[in-house]
């Protein structure tokens, strides 16, 4: 499809249809290029080409044809200028700080992300000369209040990880703008299937493609995504230092976009049904899903997504023995610090993904001893709900 045929077609479409435009050999399926570099027909050739001169590849480290179908289809179903993808989801972030930030520089974070995005901005940005400031994701005056001369960059994540906790992504938006930051969003919880953060005034939109873009745990690969003038600083990064996505895995990437949408739907489902449950049962104290209609999330997703995705996290009476109960006692559940796959996995955020914070930061975010991490997969929800209740009835 050309680039003006895409402005009619419908989300479905684009994630089978875009991006591919087929060789001289006719091939029907995405080609993987394994290649690391390309040849010319004469010396001008080549000279033209990595002078910018003329269009084509040149090196697989930042020019192949298989990873740039999964840019363009991606960047099509966020309705977007371009993607740049990365080997990883924090090779993503890291993108975009080396990318916009310098010494001096000030970025304001929130508290509620993955416990990796802390340690890259607290431990090794921080070593370029950036500050960084953590607020709370929903406190709209604490971002305010956060905000300096200096300050080039808001990140959030959201629905966040572990406690589904939903920014307002115009507000953080329109903070940002009035005061010339950047305003970047990781939105691999939602997909563009269910969330599209651009429209709402995103300028940067992070996607672990590991996780849901996938949607089987198959591969590593992250993509940053936005207008295009403004990723040219992105994609010169991964030019010049290689975090770059490899062409298997982007062919990968390419093949769960296309059943995205079915995917999101049923992941949406299952886990609704989920936290209903785990929201009456006698053992669990809280359950942090913005799906249901008492989470403190619940209308600004209603009005920000299209649903509300396949991660269910709750407390659980005992603490950390408790919440240990509960996930040994599974008998297929997969117990991995992975997420966004067809087979549902489970998790103890504060031992695991966020083992390494402090204390104090662990408190902050609210990734407490009895924090119980759900994604919900593919199979019978019936099936896994039997599963988890067989270690809550122990309690």
């Amino acid at each position: 499809m050309s680039q003006q045929d895409d402005i009619s077609y419908q989300l479905e479409t684009l994630a089978i249809r875009t991006g591919h435009t087929r060789s001289f050999e006719g091939e029907h399926a995405e080609p993987i290029y394994l290649t690391s570099s390309f040849v010319y027909e004469n010396a001008a050739e080549a000279a033209a080409k990595f002078s910018g001169q003329e269009p084509g590849n040149i090196y697989s480290r930042f020019t192949n044809p298989t990873v740039a179908m999964f840019e363009k289809r991606l960047a099509a179903l966020e309705g977007a200028e371009r993607a740049v993808a990365t080997s990883s989801g924090m090779a993503a972030i890291m993108a975009v700080a080396m990318a916009y930030l310098k010494a001096g520089d000030h970025v304001i974070c929130s508290r509620a992300v993955f416990g990796s995005t802390v340690a890259l901005f607290e431990k090794y940005v921080a070593k370029f000369g950036v500050t960084v400031d953590f607020v709370d994701l929903t406190d709209l005056d604490a971002w305010e209040n956060a905000i300096k001369a200096e300050t080039k960059l808001l990140f959030v994540e959201s629905p966040s990880n572990p406690l589904a906790e939903v920014a307002d992504i115009q507000a953080l938006a329109d903070i940002a703008h009035a005061n010339g930051a950047l305003f970047a969003i990781d939105n691999s919880f939602c997909t563009p299937v269910l969330q599209q953060p651009i429209k709402f005034g995103a300028d940067l939109v992070v996607y672990s493609a590991t996780k849901y873009l996938d949607g089987q745990g198959r591969a590593l690969g992250g993509a940053v995504v936005g207008n295009a003038k403004l990723l040219e600083d992105v994609f010169g990064y991964v030019r010049t230092t290689g975090p770059s996505m490899s062409p298997f895995n982007a062919w990968v990437f390419l093949k769960g976009l296309e059943t995205l949408r079915l995917r999101m739907r049923e992941h949406s489902s299952n886990a609704q049904q989920l936290a209903e449950f785990l929201n009456a049962h006698p053992n669990v104290e809280k359950v942090y899903y913005a799906g249901l209609p008492e989470h403190v999330g619940h209308d600004l997703a209603v009005k920000q997504q299209t649903g509300f995705g396949g991660i269910v996290s709750f407390e659980v009476k005992g603490g950390r023995e408790g919440a240990w109960k509960v996930i040994d006692n599974t008998q297929f559940i997969s117990i991995t610090g992975n997420l966004g796959d067809a087979k549902s996995t489970i998790t103890h955020p504060a031992t695991t993904t966020h083992g390494k914070l402090s204390s104090d930061a662990k408190e902050a975010a609210g990734i407490r001893e009895g924090l119980i991490r759900v994604s919900v997969g593919l199979e019978e929800i019936g099936d896994i709900i039997r599963d988890i209740r067989r270690g809550l009835d122990l309690i």
